[in-house]
C-alpha cells in the first residue's frame, strides 16, 4: 500500500479516497497548517468532488490581528464572507476551565449575530502540548449557559464522551461529534455507544477530523458507518437504525450549519 502510494500521482491518489466516502460537504478548518504548505479548503473539495466550505478558527485571526475589535469585525463579518463556522483551539491554549480575551470577544460578537454561527470546540485528547484534564467539556458549562444563542460543537472528545452527550442531553445550543475519535480509537462502536447513552440522535454528528494523510478520510467515513450499523440495529428496528443514521451522517449536520440553504 504504500509503495503504491509513493508510486502514484499525490492529487489522483487522494482524490480517489476521498471520493469513495460518498461525501457530500467538507468543512475545513483554514487555521492549520499555513496556507503555504497544505491544500486550501477549496481545492480539497475538489479533490472529493463535492461542496466545500471553510471554517474560522478563531486564535488564527487573533494572532494575526492582534486587537480584540478587529477581532469582533471579522467575527461579525464570517457568515458573509462564506464561513460554515467558527472554532476555537482554547483546549490547547490554557484549556477550557477558563478561555482568553480573544475568545470571549469572538463569542460575543458572534452571539449577536441573527443567527450566530455554529462555534466548534476542541475537546478531549489531541497532541502532547495539551493539559487533557482541562480540555473536559464539562468545563464549558458557564459559556454555554451565557452564550445561549450560540450552538456549541463539541469536537473529538474522547475520554469525556459520556460528558459530551450529557450536555448535548441538557442544553438545546449543544452539539458534537466524534472526529478524531473514530477512525483512532481501537473499538469505534464502544464509543458511540457512550456517545448515545444520553444524547438524542438529533445531537450528534459524523465528522472525521481527517488532516494531512487523504487514507484518514476513508477509514473514518468507513468506520463510522460499520460502528452505526452495528450499535443501532442491536437497538433499534431497520428502518429506524437507517433514519438515526441518516440524521448523524448528513442530517444534523445539514440543519445545524444551513448546508441546504
Amino acid at each position: 500500500m504504500y509503495e503504491h502510494r509513493l508510486g502514484s500521482d499525490p492529487a489522483e491518489y487522494a482524490a480517489r479516497l476521498l471520493q469513495a466516502t460518498g461525501t457530500e460537504w467538507l468543512l475545513v478548518d483554514d487555521g492549520f497548517p499555513p496556507p503555504d504548505g497544505s491544500t486550501t479548503w477549496d481545492e480539497l473539495g475538489e479533490l472529493a468532488g463535492c461542496e466545500a466550505r471553510p471554517v474560522l478558527r478563531i486564535e488564527r485571526i487573533g494572532e494575526e490581528l492582534g486587537d480584540l475589535d478587529a477581532v469582533r469585525a471579522q467575527v461579525t463579518a464570517a457568515r458573509a464572507n462564506g464561513f460554515a463556522a467558527l472554532k476555537t483551539i482554547a483546549a490547547y491554549r490554557g484549556g477550557l476551565v477558563e478561555v482568553g480575551e480573544t475568545v470571549l470577544a469572538a463569542l460575543e460578537a458572534n452571539d449577536a449575530a441573527d443567527p450566530p454561527l455554529p462555534v466548534q470546540v476542541h475537546a478531549g485528547f489531541g497532541d502532547s502540548d495539551l493539559f487533557l484534564p482541562h480540555a473536559d467539556p464539562g468545563h464549558l458549562k458557564p459559556l454555554i449557559e451565557r452564550f445561549r444563542e450560540t450552538p456549541f460543537v463539541l469536537l473529538h472528545c474522547y475520554p469525556f464522551v459520556r460528558e459530551a452527550g450529557w450536555l448535548a442531553h441538557v442544553y438545546g445550543n449543544v452539539f458534537f461529534d466524534l472526529s478524531l475519535t473514530i477512525p483512532h480509537v481501537s473499538r469505534p462502536a464502544e464509543a458511540l455507544r457512550e456517545a448515545l447513552e444520553l444524547a438524542p440522535v438529533s445531537k450528534f454528528l459524523y465528522a472525521s477530523d481527517a488532516a494531512r494523510t487523504p487514507e484518514l478520510y476513508y477509514l473514518a467515513a468507513r468506520w463510522w458507518r460499520e460502528a452505526l450499523a452495528e450499535v443501532l440495529l442491536a437497538e433499534l428496528e431497520v428502518d429506524e437504525a437507517e433514519e438515526a443514521s441518516r440524521l448523524i451522517l448528513r442530517e444534523n449536520a445539514i440543519a445545524l450549519y444551513g448546508l441546504g440553504a
